[in-house]
């Protein structure tokens, strides 16, 4: 007997309940560890790029990754922006909130919300206007600012994971 569940039902099942998005070089091994292991700690399913199976096609496995997960998370860096990638990956993001009704939680990590617009690009112009407008979206989004956080960075990790959580619940 035929399963009655479409393809669209199949795509919004969620498998994830955070999306890590980041440019690695500036925070795997800070800000994004230490923020994965405390979702990790609190029970929470994180989706992270090192979970890619060797031989697997990246771009693929992680736009379904952003679809099957309940909540993106993106930390915006000095050189997110710089990412083609990661501009991909955000406007894949957004286009998930508007469509299945996430919640994105932006992270803004040693930089200012609105400096990463002012970053060049070399590619085409439609791609510049998509991710234009995606960290246009994105920087008015209430998030967290570690440039105004108190106490220790693990302090602020605490505060994310736990408002991550609650989210979640």
């Amino acid at each position: 007997m035929a399963d009655s569940s479409s393809a669209s039902d199949i795509v919004c099942q969620k498998k994830y309940d955070v999306f890590l998005s980041f440019r690695g070089v500036d925070t795997r091994d800070t800000f994004t560890s230490h923020l994965y292991s405390a979702l990790v700690r609190k029970k929470i399913v994180t989706y992270i790029d090192y979970k890619l199976e060797r031989g697997d096609k990246i771009a693929p496995n992680l736009l379904e990754a952003i679809e099957k997960s309940k909540l993106p998370v993106v930390i915006f860096s000095k050189n997110y922006a710089s990412s083609t990638w990661c501009l991909e990956e955000l406007a894949h993001v957004l286009e998930c909130k508007d469509r299945y009704g996430q919640i994105v939680v932006p992270i803004f990590y040693g930089i200012d919300p609105f400096a990463q617009l002012e970053q060049r690009f070399k590619d085409s112009m439609d791609k510049v206007l998509k991710w234009r407008a995606a960290l246009t979206v994105a920087a008015d989004i209430s998030g967290f600012d570690a440039s105004n956080k108190t106490g220790t960075e693990a302090d602020f990790v605490e505060k994310v994971a736990q408002d991550v959580l609650s989210k979640l619940i």
